[in-house]
């Protein structure tokens, strides 16, 4: 059987606000990019009776049993939108666990995107935005990896063209949990992305916001202040922000060289801790 490679890219926030809290879920809104980091899926058909998914590479370690992979395959099969075909899958984990940059829910965006263009299923609007709500909330997001205005009622704004950045991404040997870092909050912010426009992404109007979650990661965690803190006084930073609920801290410059130049000196000065330059894709 013939074998596909594809790409799934690190979603990174750009800013967060958790503007209220619904019975079981908070309500956040945010401006979204992807960065070229990313994990590599190969893929394949098989002619077995269940589906084999292997992990592989430098973030494969801890991954659960139970993962956004193997949900989605379950779901796809209990509603038949497969047809019956199974598939090896193996995954190249370049992007940390508990990074706030979506690694395993871009992984099941990619996939739910391949077996769409490869046209093995077919799903009404209804049926994928039910599909990815059961695997994650940040899933649909990967649905199209461009740069997004994510507003407090649900609604997703994309724009094909935008902000071209360079970003070190930071992150330290530990990661946070979404669950507890969503549990602490208490104070919510006023919305700012109801009505999303293209200037948004402009570095001048992207300096000036903040990541809401930064507060109580940075209580528990105060090393991803300290890191926060040592990025901030790199030259010719524009901004630094956590990604998501952490623990990645990313770093934004307009040229290579002066990321390259902040990477030589992060290194320097915390070398035990994962890092890695990209762009905003």
């Amino acid at each position: 059987m013939r074998s596909f490679k594809i790409k799934s890219h690190a979603k990174i926030n750009l800013a967060l606000n958790v503007t209220g809290k619904k019975i079981k879920q908070h309500n956040i809104e945010s401006i979204i990019s992807f960065i070229g980091l990313h994990d590599l899926i190969y893929l394949k058909q098989i002619k077995k009776d269940n589906h084999k998914i292997l992990f592989k590479g430098e973030f494969a370690k801890g991954i659960n049993k139970v993962n956004t992979v193997t949900i989605l395959l379950e779901l796809l099969d209990k509603k038949k939108f497969l047809k019956n075909k199974k598939f090896e899958i193996k995954i190249i984990k370049n992007i940390p666990q508990e990074a706030g940059m979506g690694g395993g829910s871009m992984n099941a965006a990619s996939l739910i995107n391949f077996f769409i263009n490869k046209k093995i299923m077919k799903l009404k609007k209804n049926e994928l935005i039910n599909l990815t709500s059961q695997i994650g909330s940040d899933v649909i997001l990967g649905l199209k990896p461009v740069n997004s205005i994510l507003s407090s009622n649900g609604k997703i704004k994309r724009y094909n063209k935008g902000i071209k950045l360079h970003t070190l991404v930071v992150k330290p040997n530990f990661g946070c949990s979404t669950k507890y870092i969503y549990s602490k909050v208490r104070l919510f912010s006023k919305s700012q992305f109801s009505f999303p426009k293209k200037k948004m992404f402009k570095t001048e109007y992207l300096s000036a916001l903040k990541n809401d979650l930064e507060k109580t990661a940075f209580i528990k965690y105060p090393k991803l202040k300290k890191i926060k803190s040592f990025l901030l006084t790199l030259p010719n930073n524009i901004f630094v922000r956590m990604s998501g609920s952490g623990s990645s801290i990313v770093a934004y410059f307009h040229s290579k060289r002066a990321c390259d130049n902040a990477y030589g000196q992060f290194k320097g000065r915390f070398n035990s801790h994962w890092c890695i330059t990209s762009k905003t894709i």
